[in-house]
């Protein structure tokens, strides 16, 4: 096989272990197979390749392991594991193999097997991709390692296989970048307003708090004068009951600013 005398398929090495066994994966498994494919790092030189039952405990015994955490799906093959183990074993030294519940997230695709479909189909740029569940893909989408380590403390390690809703990992995010980020202010659908009495030519700079969850990160300025840009949606002619924002008639107050008061000149320009 080594020499590369069979074709793939043709024959496979298999561990001699215990075919009555009531684990299936201590059937004499395979532990090797042929594959005549050309590796990125040894190129033809091999043409055998270990399955990944032998190549777990092969590898994390001579690497030093001392636990292997697996998800639950691999908890039938811990046997297995431990017999490879023991074939190696010289010294008290063995490593360990742990499972535990997998993470899944609602309205989320988790699978990597599926996952690899969308980067190979092109469905999406890559590995990175914003809507990817991957930490590369999260990075890009504005998640911090700190978010991230906040959600992970909150759902903690489990046996049991259940659903994590997607709003929790969002609300990790919030809170942290509550705490971290710098406020800015923006207006994405404008209507202009014009106050009346203030000075035509008036100008100032009112002061801002950076962030009002941390004194330290200080003040920013605002411009202010007599025209100003709100948000389209923050103004409505005929409001329903309880709308809090601006209307004919009432009176709110401007962030960082004063109260504003809508009289009949803006509602006669919302009408042109």
């Amino acid at each position: 096989m080594t020499n590369g005398g069979f074709d793939e398929g043709a024959c496979v090495l298999r561990a001699k272990i215990d075919m009555n066994s009531p684990n299936m994966h201590m059937r004499d498994p395979i532990i090797y197979r042929i594959m005549k494919a050309h590796h990125h790092r040894t190129g033809d030189k091999w043409c055998v390749y270990p399955m990944y039952d032998f190549a777990h405990g092969q590898c994390d015994f001579w690497e030093g392991i001392t636990h292997s955490i697996c998800t639950l799906e691999f908890e039938v093959h811990r046997p297995l594991y431990n017999w490879f183990v023991d074939q190696l074993q010289e010294t008290d030294y063995r490593p360990r193999q742990i499972e535990f519940a997998r993470l899944n997230l609602t309205y989320t695709v988790m699978s990597k097997r599926k996952l690899l479909e969308l980067v190979k189909d092109k469905h999406v740029s890559g590995w990175d991709d914003p809507r990817m569940p991957t930490i590369s893909g999260l990075r890009r989408r504005g998640y911090t390692p700190e978010s991230i380590r906040n959600f992970s403390d909150r759902i903690g390690v489990t046996k049991v296989d259940g659903m994590i809703d997607v709003s929790l990992l969002e609300y990790s995010v919030r809170e942290h970048l509550n705490k971290t980020a710098q406020r800015v202010m923006g207006v994405l659908n404008p209507l202009k307003v014009t106050i009346t009495n203030y000075p035509e030519n008036g100008f100032e700079e009112l002061d801002a708090v950076n962030n009002p969850e941390d004194e330290g990160m200080g003040l920013r300025k605002v411009p202010f004068s007599n025209e100003l840009y709100i948000e389209r949606e923050d103004f409505m002619e005929n409001p329903p009951k309880k709308f809090f924002r601006l209307s004919p008639g009432t009176e709110v107050r401007l962030r960082y600013a004063y109260l504003l008061l809508a009289m009949k000149l803006l509602k006669m320009k919302m009408e042109r």
